[in-house]
């Protein structure tokens, strides 16, 4: 036998934290290529309504003006509260989809169910926030305002008593897009929430479509705070 004793390594892998950060699954990836791509969308509108904004500043609506009144509070003035509002009730709902997808890294269904419960909540409330605003913009006040030396009411594609005409299509547009990707994680995440209920995600033995689907949800919180900071705040 040789006298020489093998050494035994003890120098560790590259990698020696658990789980590698680039073991993603299929449906993650694909999830995030379709983030990035929605985001350049998202880009686009904010820049061109950025360019636009500045090139009529004169003409352009005032947010403050625009955007002040209040639920059961009609002929008060309140500059950006009830956006404030809409804006804080989505990225509370963004809370509980990190309470929902952490439930799920613990394969706790009850919880998962209550915090995804909670997110649907959140969202249609936000709907039907949005709802208002646009049922507000577009009718305007009482008064109206006097474009080109014509009495408007309200705002639509062809007219708007705040000011310049294209402030009403992008406002359209820009939250009306929005909108659409909130509605739709909405449904995305009632399908999952009756999954949930099924037991189809524990009989799996893990809940990645609830962390995939939260993935979406949080793109969605985020494209809202730059459309609040560009569109009301800017």
């Amino acid at each position: 036998m040789s006298a020489h004793t093998a050494e035994v390594s003890t120098e560790k892998p590259s990698w020696f934290g658990g789980t590698s950060p680039y073991n993603v699954s299929y449906g993650k990836l694909m999830m995030w290529f379709f983030l990035v791509s929605d985001a350049f969308s998202f880009s686009g509108l904010l820049i061109a309504y950025g360019f636009h904004r500045f090139n009529h500043v004169t003409e352009w609506a005032v947010p403050d003006n625009v955007f002040n009144s209040f639920p059961f509070l009609e002929g008060n003035n309140y500059p950006m509260a009830y956006v404030g509002l809409m804006t804080f009730i989505l990225i509370m709902s963004s809370v509980t989809m990190v309470l929902a997808v952490e439930a799920g890294h613990r394969n706790d269904k009850k919880d998962v169910i209550k915090w995804m419960l909670w997110t649907i909540i959140g969202g249609f409330t936000f709907l039907g926030s949005q709802a208002y605003e646009w049922y507000h913009f577009i009718h305007g006040t009482e008064a109206g305002g006097i474009v080109d030396g014509v009495l408007y009411h309200g705002a639509n594609l062809e007219h708007n008593q705040y000011g310049h005409k294209l402030f009403g299509s992008f406002f359209f547009f820009i939250t009306g897009f929005h909108g659409f990707h909130v509605f739709s994680g909405v449904v995305i995440n009632i399908i999952i929430f009756v999954n949930v209920l099924a037991g189809t995600y524990e009989r799996r033995g893990h809940y990645e479509m609830v962390e995939k689907v939260g993935l979406y949800w949080h793109f969605v919180d985020l494209v809202w705070v730059f459309v609040f900071t560009f569109f009301y705040l800017l």
